[in-house]
C-alpha cells in the first residue's frame, strides 16, 4: 500500500513538472499554429476567434493532452448518437468514453463551429457582440458546454493574458493582420513586480495610486486546516485522480468537496487549495474583503466556505463578480447585494439600485494613435474598456487612424 501511494504521488509530481515546463511557450506555439484557422472559422460561422483559441488551449492543455494527440479533437466533443465519423475511446466522466476523431486539426475546428451553430441551446450566443468575449465565455458555461464552475473565468483569463481578442478583431476586419505573434507581445520579456493601474487611479498632476499583484500565497506543505476543514495546497499540473487516491478518497467526493464536477479534465490548470472534506456553510470570520483578481469561487476556497452558501448569503448568482473592496458575508444573509463588476466591462454596479453607471471622469489624458494600435490594445494599456473609449471620443466604429487623438479618462 505504501508503494502504491508513493507511485501515485510520483505520477502527480511528474504531471505537475510537465505542465509547468510547457508554459507559456507551448501556449504561444499553439496560438500561432491555429490562429489562422480560428480567424477563418469566425468569418465562416461567427464563433469568435478568441473564444475558439481559448477553448482549444484549455481543452487540449495547449495541444499536449492524450486525447488531442490520438484524435485531433481540440474541443473535447464526444460522439453522441449523431456522429458518423471516426471515433476514439478515452477516460473522461467514465472510463472508455467515445470521442470524435478527426483527420486534421482544421476538421476539429470546423466541427466545433458547426456543433455550436447547429445546437439550439447555443443559438443565443450568436446574437451577442463577437467582441464581447466575456459574455460568450459566460454564455458557454450557462448553456452547459462545461460543468467546471470556473470555466468562464479560465477562458477569460486566457483571452486577456494572451491578447486573443486581437484575432477576433482581425476576423472582423477591425484590426490588421500581422506576421508577428500578437500573443507573445503580452508575455515575453514582461518585467516582474510591475504595478497594475486601477480604474480609479488619477492622472495628470495627481499622485498615482497603484495596486500591485497579490503575492503568491504561503500555505504550509501537506495537509492543514482552513475554517476547521482539512485542506492541501496543490500545484498546477497535479492529477486530481492521483490526489484523491493518495488521500484515500473517491474522485467524485474530492470534486464535490471543492465545488467541482467531472468532465473538465483531470489535471489542475492553476495552483489552488483543494479541500479533503466538505467545507462549512459559514465561517468564523464575518466578512471577506474582495482583493484584486478574486472571484467568488476564490473566496469560497480561501475561506473554506461552500460556494453555493456564498451565493445565497450574498444574493448573487454564478455569473456575478464582486467588485474589489466589497465585503462578502461569510455568516449572515445580506439584505443588499454587494457591488458587482459587469461581465462586459469593469463598470461597477451599485447594489442598492442595481443600475450600471460610470462615475463622472475627473481628468483625462491625450493619447496619439500609433502604428498597429487598436481600440482593444489601447483599452488594455489604460485599464478601461473599448466602449468607454468609443463614448468619450464619439467613435461610431472600431476603426482608427495613425496620429488620431483620443481622450482617455480615469474614473
Amino acid at each position: 500500500m505504501q508503494l502504491k501511494r508513493l507511485t501515485v504521488l510520483f505520477a502527480a509530481l511528474f504531471c505537475m513538472h510537465y505542465v509547468h515546463a510547457q508554459k507559456p511557450d507551448v501556449i504561444i506555439q499553439y496560438i500561432n499554429a491555429y490562429k489562422d484557422i480560428a480567424i477563418s472559422e469566425e468569418q465562416r460561422t461567427g464563433v469568435p476567434a478568441a473564444i475558439k483559441l481559448a477553448q482549444g488551449i484549455h481543452e487540449t492543455q495547449a495541444g499536449t493532452s492524450d486525447l488531442v494527440i490520438k484524435s485531433n479533437n481540440h474541443f473535447g466533443i464526444k460522439c453522441k448518437n449523431t456522429w458518423q465519423g471516426d471515433k476514439v475511446y478515452h477516460d473522461d466522466d467514465a472510463r472508455g468514453e467515445c470521442f470524435r476523431s478527426y483527420s486534421s486539426p482544421a476538421d476539429s475546428y470546423k466541427d466545433h463551429s458547426d456543433f455550436l451553430k447547429a445546437s439550439p441551446r447555443y443559438a443565443f450566443l450568436f446574437q451577442l457582440d463577437p467582441t464581447d468575449y466575456k459574455a460568450w465565455a459566460y454564455g458557454l458555461k450557462k448553456a452547459g458546454y462545461a460543468t467546471n464552475i470556473r470555466y468562464s473565468q479560465i477562458l477569460i483569463n486566457l483571452i486577456e493574458t494572451y491578447n486573443l481578442e486581437e484575432y477576433t478583431l482581425i476576423a472582423l476586419g477591425k484590426a490588421k493582420p500581422t506576421d508577428d505573434a500578437i500573443a507573445s507581445n503580452t508575455i515575453e520579456n514582461k518585467p516582474t513586480n510591475v504595478p497594475v493601474l486601477t480604474m480609479d487611479q488619477p492622472v495628470n498632476n495627481a499622485q498615482p495610486v497603484t495596486a500591485v499583484a497579490l503575492p503568491a500565497p504561503n500555505y504550509p506543505d501537506g495537509e492543514f486546516k482552513i475554517n476547521n476543514t482539512r485542506v492541501t495546497y496543490v500545484k498546477q499540473g497535479t492529477s486530481l485522480l492521483a490526489l484523491a487516491e493518495y488521500y484515500h478518497l473517491s474522485l467524485s467526493r474530492l470534486l464535490e468537496f471543492n465545488d467541482m464536477e467531472q468532465g473538465d479534465g483531470d489535471i489542475l490548470s492553476e495552483d489552488q487549495l483543494i479541500f479533503l472534506q466538505r467545507k462549512r456553510k459559514v465561517s468564523d470570520n464575518e466578512f471577506h474583503v474582495v482583493q484584486m483578481g478574486e472571484d467568488l469561487y476564490d473566496i469560497a476556497q480561501k475561506e473554506g466556505v461552500r460556494y453555493e452558501s456564498l451565493l445565497e448569503l450574498n444574493l448573487m448568482s454564478e455569473e456575478m463578480d464582486p467588485a474589489v473592496g466589497e465585503k462578502i458575508s461569510l455568516q449572515k444573509k445580506l439584505s443588499t447585494r454587494p457591488a458587482l463588476i459587469t461581465e462586459k466591462s469593469n463598470v461597477v454596479i451599485n447594489a442598492a439600485s442595481n443600475n450600471a453607471s460610470l462615475q463622472q471622469p475627473q481628468s483625462g489624458t491625450k493619447h496619439i494613435v500609433q502604428t498597429k494600435e487598436t481600440l482593444y490594445s489601447i483599452s488594455k494599456k489604460y485599464g478601461v474598456n473599448v466602449e468607454q473609449i468609443k463614448t468619450w471620443n464619439n467613435l461610431q466604429d472600431m476603426s482608427l487612424k495613425v496620429g488620431q487623438e483620443l481622450i482617455i479618462y480615469r474614473n
